[in-house]
């Protein structure tokens, strides 16, 4: 069956997801985050979009995007070449390291351009790994606050007001607030494998290893739990990773 076609925008701007292969991980350290800005940076000069807001979480990046001289597809095949040529020469690997086709969703209005802006960079959060946005280093937040490097960050401040000052207070207290927004995302039901529930319980813990929750007091050792199971981890996995018993694990 052909592949429906891409819904196009009047705006010209999109809320991209682009993952890795399979639920791979696409990065490894720092210095992987660092060349997908970089990536980034120099095909803004090629290509002419502009990015209005980004995340990098470990295997998938979110980007709120308008296309410039190139669409999305020459777009993200640019991006894609110069990424995975060098990550797989890096980690000496071979093939493909995105899901061969990105989803996209067309950003219309104002209103909700700021609405993925702000799901945009609440990923962390909502995903358990900070508890506060401002930490985390791989979104275009801290663009927002103090420097912009790849980020057009003037559109989403003048939507608040023209004095720069009350804008940047104003999208703070914006991408602070609590919030129900659904936006495209792919399919959260799908089980984490070992590695990357590791990862997770580690950045809610503020551990280096899931193990170390088994020292903790029971109220925080729950709470922790408690987000596992709601993040989906099975209990067999939570008691493989953290050595908490399984009927502990099951009571709460």
């Amino acid at each position: 069956m052909p592949r429906r076609a891409r819904e196009k925008s009047s705006t010209g701007i999109y809320h991209v997801i682009l993952r890795g292969i399979n639920r791979q991980r696409i990065f490894e350290d720092d210095e992987d985050y660092e060349k997908l800005l970089e990536t980034l940076k120099d095909n803004k000069k090629v290509s002419g979009y502009k990015i209005y807001a980004y995340c990098f979480m470990s295997n998938h990046i979110h980007l709120l995007i308008k296309e410039g001289e190139e669409d999305l597809g020459t777009i993200f095949r640019r991006i894609g070449a110069t990424y995975v040529y060098w990550y797989n020469w890096k980690y000496n690997r071979h093939g493909h390291l995105f899901q061969d086709r990105y989803k996209s969703e067309v950003v219309e209005n104002d209103r909700y351009f700021l609405t993925v802006l702000r799901y945009i960079h609440q990923n962390p959060l909502k995903a358990g790994i900070v508890e506060d946005i401002s930490k985390y280093p791989w979104s275009s937040y801290r663009e927002y606050i103090a420097k912009p490097m790849i980020c057009d960050i003037e559109m989403a401040l003048s939507l608040f007001t023209e004095d720069r000052q009350k804008a940047i207070a104003l999208f703070k207290g914006f991408n602070l607030e609590k919030n129900n927004d659904v936006c495209l995302e792919y399919n959260q039901n799908v089980r984490l494998n070992d590695e990357e529930a590791s990862e997770f319980i580690k950045g809610i813990a503020e551990v280096k290893s899931p193990l170390e929750i088994q020292n903790f007091k029971n109220e925080k050792r729950n709470k922790i739990i408690k987000k596992c199971k709601e993040k989906g981890l099975s209990i067999r996995q939570i008691e493989r990773l953290t050595g908490v018993s399984f009927g502990v694990i099951r009571r709460i």
